[in-house]
């Protein structure tokens, strides 16, 4: 089994256990009326859009995401939370850095031996959801299970759901399709371009993300015979049969939204698999993007 899958199968347990505690985190999570912007690069990017989305639409407090290199340091918030596996990304601790005496700041690692210990103003650490794998599964979810829980908006059934999820098989043919596009709707539309990213990491798929309503304007267009699109969540009216009539095989999110991200990770590894590729080796990644001072 390689580290990969190793670590998506653990998830479940891990979101159990960040749910159940939970609160110990609530004295430096986000407080309802903040103004809050949530940061990440890659995957942690992704799931900043997905927590922001989340918390908006339980009336928390206005709530952006960005890429850490494209934070408006010209906007004013009450609190940026930023999400690092590795507590050593540069863009990340750059911009906490910059932030440092100006806004309050709280990261998320899975490591708090690194630099990003003394660059935040209150961490939260989740070592137990740490990976050897460079493809990030389980410390994402994890972070973004956190936050959902901080927000009141986990149940036991998201962990059945991924359970589920990591039992039942894969729709038949889908690891023999040529391309892969997830949608999601609000807050699923960051989980939509972790699903993504997920392909192209672990086995050099052709893979995109668009919000649902979106897909029709445009990138329906290049949808064939050799297509698979994934909902998470629950498709716009119609829209399961335009992608029939295509000839593309179409994937309903019946689980919980992030339990279908844990079923795309599985896509993800068996397409690897199908392909010959190793996917904790992905082709020119590293588990941290460390840049020189001159390549920023």
């Amino acid at each position: 089994m390689t580290h990969v899958e190793d670590e998506l199968n653990s998830q479940p347990e891990c979101w159990a256990r960040v749910a159940a505690g939970a609160r110990e985190h609530a004295g430096v999570l986000p407080t309802p009326g903040e103004r809050v912007a949530l940061v990440g690069c890659g995957t942690s990017y992704f799931m900043a859009q997905a927590a922001a989305g989340l918390r908006e639409r339980a009336g928390q407090g206005e709530t952006d995401a960005f890429a850490a290199s494209e934070f408006p340091h010209g906007r004013a918030y009450d609190r940026v939370v930023a999400l690092t596996r590795s507590g050593t990304t540069t863009e990340v601790l750059d911009l906490l850095g910059a932030l440092r005496g100006r806004t309050r700041t709280t990261a998320i690692t899975a490591d708090p031996d690194t630099p990003v210990m003394t660059t935040a103003d209150d961490l939260v650490v989740l070592d137990f959801a740490d990976e050897r794998s460079v493809v990030q599964t389980r410390f994402a979810t994890t972070a973004l299970t956190l936050l959902r829980a901080h927000l009141g908006l986990h149940t036991e059934a998201v962990v059945a759901d991924a359970r589920a999820a990591l039992e039942a098989p894969l729709p038949e043919g889908l690891v023999e399709s040529a391309q892969f596009t997830f949608l999601g709707r609000g807050w699923t539309v960051g989980l939509a371009h972790e699903a993504a990213l997920k392909m192209r990491e672990a086995a050099l798929a052709w893979s995109e993300a668009y919000p649902a309503m979106e897909y029709r304007h445009g990138p329906i267009s290049v949808t064939t015979r050799s297509t698979a699109t994934w909902m998470l969540g629950e498709a716009p009216e119609g829209l399961a049969e335009q992608v029939r009539q295509t000839g593309a095989t179409w994937v309903s999110g019946a689980l919980d939204p992030l339990a279908e991200l844990v079923r795309a990770q599985r896509l993800a590894v068996a397409v690897a698999a199908a392909r010959g590729l190793d996917p904790d080796r992905p082709r020119h990644l590293t588990r941290s993007v460390i840049l020189a001072a001159d390549a920023r």
